[in-house]
């Protein structure tokens, strides 16, 4: 497969084209800063410098022309305000998707978080409330596209703790951890199993070995 990955040098990312690289797939990653690219060279894939706030859906189409599935990892990041929550996690989230639909391309998955379901409750700080709420809009509109056969996987908090193999991965498990290597290694299942098109994941770790959880999740 060639997979594009929006967001192609953040801890998920970075991960998961390794993930890919090692088993023999083509994998690009977007980047904004031509110094990442380092790095995605050393993780096995190919840096695609285009910058997601200012770009042309007719620009990043270009990117993922030829490819089997498109996935959105982007993020503001640590240390961004509010404005850049909804330029980046909402308002990339629906560029990739034009460009995705643009090119062709219909498997598509997106890398939101927890909590993005429901409004933030009182008291959550006003930045991460404003993540929140971009996710869920980034949310719904990809649910809403007829022209994209999506996953949309909701991990919760995120960790760098080693990796074990074992989620818990339902449509809503309850709050918990997740190392981002998991993470990574249940969107390679996803990638692979058409039984989950369609549906909206929450992600934790679990007792149920990646595999197996992305198979029972698509057999019901």
């Amino acid at each position: 497969m060639r997979i594009v990955i929006a967001g192609g040098h953040g801890r998920i990312a970075l991960r998961l084209e390794r993930l890919l690289a090692k088993r023999g797939d083509e994998v690009a990653g977007i980047i904004r800063r031509p110094e990442q690219a380092g790095d995605l060279l050393a993780a096995g894939a190919e840096p695609v410098v285009c910058d997601l706030e200012s770009a042309s859906v007719e620009d990043v189409a270009r990117h993922t022309e030829g490819a089997d599935a498109a996935v959105f990892a982007a993020g503001a990041g640590p240390g961004s305000g509010i404005e850049r929550k909804d330029t980046v996690d909402r308002g990339a989230a629906a560029l990739f998707a034009d460009a995705a639909e643009a090119a062709g391309v219909r498997r598509f998955l997106v890398v939101s978080s927890m909590g993005a379901d429901r409004e933030p409750p009182g008291g959550t700080d006003p930045v991460f409330a404003a993540y929140l709420r971009a996710k869920g809009a980034a949310d719904e509109d990809v649910r809403a596209r007829t022209g994209l056969d999506w996953t949309i996987l909701r991990p919760g908090r995120l960790t760098d703790d080693p990796g074990t193999g074992l989620v818990t991965l339902a449509d809503a498990t309850g709050r918990g951890p997740v190392p981002r290597d998991d993470v990574a290694a249940v969107l390679v299942e996803l990638l692979d199993e058409p039984g989950t098109i369609g549906r909206t994941l929450e992600l934790i770790s679990g007792d149920v070995p990646v595999g197996d959880a992305v198979r029972a999740v698509a057999a019901r």
